[in-house]
This record gives C-alpha cells, structure tokens and sequence, in this order.
C-alpha cells in the first residue's frame, strides 16, 4: 500500500524555506533511510505544493507532518494523506 502526503504550499515559501530546509531535508532523508517515504518533492511553476509518496502506516506520516518544520512555522498551509492505488509499477 502507498499513501500520498500532499502540502499545500504557503504563497512565500520559496522566500522563507532556506532557514528550514536543512531540518526537514533532515526528515525526509531519515524517512527514506527507514524505507517509508519512496519519493519527495515540489511540484514547480507554480511552487505551491508538494509530494510525499510513503509505504508506512498512516500514523507514522502523521508523526511526521507533526515533527516538520515546514508545517510547525507555516510554509504547509494544509495537507492531506490519501491511499494511492497504484496499478503500474512496484
């Protein structure tokens, strides 16, 4: 089962991302280290939201959204988990 974690993005996060980005770069590589996060990144042109693709239980994403520094100092305006039923692919 993959589940899709989807940031809305806040209208100056390329502004303000620079000074968290080193801690929740941090995150998401200790994810991916664990096997729970397959891929991660923003969605461009424009820069107003972003991808997390997990094969871990829904708790653990919700652990860390909690623990993410982009959601803790306003850069996520909101975000959404959803099951991905993938049809193609592994």
């Amino acid at each position: 089962m993959y589940l899709v974690l989807e940031y809305a993005l806040a209208d100056d996060y390329l502004e303000r991302r620079a000074a968290l980005r080193e801690d929740h770069l941090g995150l998401v590589r200790a994810a991916h280290e664990r096997g729970e996060v397959l891929l991660a990144g923003a969605l461009p042109d424009p820069y107003d939201r972003a991808l997390l693709v997990w094969t871990a239980p829904r708790e653990v994403v919700e652990r860390f959204v909690a623990a993410d520094p982009y959601v803790v100092q306003g850069l996520v305006t909101g975000w959404t988990v959803r099951e991905w039923a993938v049809v193609v692919g592994s």
